[in-house]
């Protein structure tokens, strides 16, 4: 094949070494503001993904509320009212109309006094929703051990039907719209009080779900 005239081999040799050797330069001089880009970028992302979606990118070690429940140690016992619900349960007493929820640590909202100062129960979180439906109140607490016993010998009398279940103690009374529960065994107690508001087996699978957590 004809050479094509003008073009000098040597010539075309050294300007491809040039190019390269600069590009290598460019390359060695960018090295050091590679990691802060890269940081830029995630940065920039992170703030696109927050402002499409806050819950998604929130962090995942965000700080509890201040009025959040004290840790339960080791009992295995929940430790926030999130713990206390499936899925499905917080859905829906989430977006029930006009639902708050407030964690304490404040003492049962039940209406047995005497029992309450007997047991003198150790309350570990209380967990209130209030809704335009009514509201569901729920106390976590620890107990002596013989509490079911006690509550069964002491309840009737004040209006409340006990008998064992699961392994546990369930004592409920019905006053109109007010659904009172209390379940004991192994130490922990487990009350309700759900004024109005009664959604589906709420007292029963909260209770289910504390067991499971402290086998």
């Amino acid at each position: 094949m004809a050479r094509v005239g003008g073009r000098n081999t040597v010539f075309a040799w050294f300007v491809g070494i040039v190019c390269t050797a600069v590009v290598v330069a460019l390359a060695v001089l960018a090295a050091p503001v590679f990691p802060a880009a890269t940081g830029w970028v995630a940065g920039a992302v992170g703030q696109v993904q927050r402002a499409i979606d806050p819950d998604a990118a929130a962090p995942v070690d965000a700080a509890e509320p201040a009025d959040a429940p004290a840790d339960s140690g080791d009992t295995g016992l929940p430790t926030q009212c999130r713990d206390l619900y499936d899925n499905a349960m917080w859905a829906t007493l989430r977006f029930t109309e006009g639902a708050e929820l407030t964690a304490s640590v404040d003492a049962p909202g039940f209406d047995a006094p005497a029992l309450v100062e007997a047991l003198s129960p150790q309350v570990m979180m209380t967990c209130r929703w209030t809704s335009d439906a009514g509201t569901v109140s729920t106390t976590i607490a620890t107990v002596p051990t013989d509490a079911g016993a006690i509550a069964a010998a002491s309840l009737p009398s004040s209006g409340f039907e006990c008998a064992a279940h699961a392994g546990r103690m369930l004592c409920t009374r019905t006053d109109g719209e007010l659904l009172e529960t209390l379940e004991a065994a192994a130490g922990i107690w487990v009350s309700t009080s759900q004024d109005a508001w009664h959604p589906t087996a709420y007292a029963a699978r909260v209770a289910d779900g504390v067991w499971a957590s402290a086998d």
